[in-house]
C-alpha cells in the first residue's frame, strides 16, 4: 500500500524558507509534524531524506509522506457499490441514495457510506479511513463530499468554517408558501426529551437557511434551498418551524401519502480543490422516487 504523499516544486519566492516555516504556510500543523517523524512519515528533498531544519532552494522537489492511517475500530469494510461521480488521490465525490446512512448507527451498524468507503479503500489498496466532509441524513439523498486523508479533511473542515463549501438543495414541503424567496433564521437545538429530534429554541446554535419556490402543486410545493450553516436537521427543522414540513418527514411533521421518506436531496456541490487550487461544481439529478411527485 502506497503512504498518502503531498509534494511540491519550490519557486523563487520561497527559495531560502526552512521546510517547517514551508510546511506552516500549508497550514500542516506541528502536530502533524511530530506525526510525521515518529511515526513512520517521511519528509524527502530531491528523494533524500531532510529534516524540518533544511533551507529550501529554487527547484527543489519537497515530498512529505503521512503515516498510514488505519481504518476506524467499529468500522467494517464492506463491498457495496458506491455512485462516484468524481475521483482523484485526494478527493471523492459520491451521489448517496436514500436508506443510506453516512456512519454505522446503533439501529444500522452496516450498510453506511463509512463501510462502502472503507471495503473500497481496500479493494484499491488506499491506506486511509473514512473522511466524510459533508454528511447526508439517512433518508436524504444527494452529493456527499469524502476527503481521501485526514489531512485533506482538515483543510476542507477549515474551508466550511470560512463558508467555502456550498451546498443547494431540492425539497417538496407541504402547502403553499406565501413568499417565492425567502430566509429562515432561527437557532436550533436539540430536543430534551429525544435524542435524535432537533427544534428551533432561544438558546440554540444560530441556523440560517435560504429558499426560493421552484414550483407550486396543489398537494405541495417545490422549492430549492442553500444553507448558510450546517446545522444538524437544519432544513427539516426549519421547514417545520415555519408550518412546512418536508413531505415524507414523519420526525417533523410530514405526511408520507406520497413519499415514503423526507423528499429532500443535496442536488449541487461547489467546493475551493485544497490541492488543484481551482473551484469544482458537481451536481445530481433528482431520484425516482422525487421526480414521480410531479406525475
Amino acid at each position: 500500500m502506497s503512504q498518502f504523499k503531498l509534494q511540491w516544486v519550490i519557486d523563487e519566492t520561497h527559495a531560502g524558507v526552512l521546510i517547517r516555516e514551508y510546511l506552516k504556510e500549508k497550514d500542516i500543523s506541528k502536530t502533524a509534524l511530530t506525526d510525521i517523524k515518529f511515526n513512520g512519515g517521511r519528509i524527502l528533498v530531491n528523494g533524500a531524506e531532510m529534516t524540518v531544519r533544511y533551507e529550501l532552494k529554487q527547484g527543489d522537489l519537497l515530498e512529505v509522506y503521512y503515516p498510514s492511517e488505519k481504518h476506524s475500530e467499529g468500522i467494517v469494510g464492506e463491498k457495496i457499490p458506491l455512485l462516484i461521480l468524481y475521483e482523484d488521490p485526494y478527493v471523492l465525490v459520491i451521489d448517496k441514495p436514500a436508506a443510506m446512512n453516512s456512519i454505522p448507527s446503533r439501529e444500522h451498524p452496516t450498510g453506511s457510506v463509512a463501510n462502502a468507503l472503507v471495503g473500497y479503500y481496500q479493494s484499491i489498496n488506499l491506506q486511509s479511513t473514512a473522511h466524510i466532509v459533508t454528511r447526508l441524513d439517512r433518508d436524504t439523498s444527494g452529493i456527499v463530499l469524502i476527503a481521501k486523508h485526514r489531512h485533506i479533511h482538515h483543510l476542507f473542515s477549515k474551508q466550511q468554517r470560512s463558508g467555502g463549501v456550498h451546498r443547494i438543495y431540492e425539497a417538496f414541503v407541504h402547502g403553499a408558501l406565501s413568499t417565492k424567496k425567502g430566509t429562515i433564521i432561527a437557532p436550533i437545538g436539540r430536543n430534551k426529551d429525544s435524542i435524535i429530534e432537533r427544534e428551533v429554541m432561544d438558546d440554540g446554535q444560530y441556523a440560517c437557511t435560504h429558499y426560493i419556490v421552484k414550483g407550486s402543486y396543489p398537494l405541495f410545493t417545490h422549492i430549492q434551498l442553500r444553507l448558510e450553516t450546517g446545522r444538524t436537521h437544519q432544513i427539516r427543522v426549519h421547514m417545520k418551524h415555519i408550518g412546512h414540513p418536508l413531505l415524507g418527514d414523519d420526525l417533523y411533521g410530514g405526511l408520507r401519502e406520497l413519499i415514503q421518506r423526507q423528499a429532500l436531496h443535496c442536488r449541487e456541490i461547489t467546493f475551493f480543490h485544497p490541492i488543484y487550487q481551482k473551484e469544482m461544481m458537481f451536481s445530481s439529478p433528482l431520484p425516482e422516487e422525487m421526480t414521480r411527485l410531479f406525475e
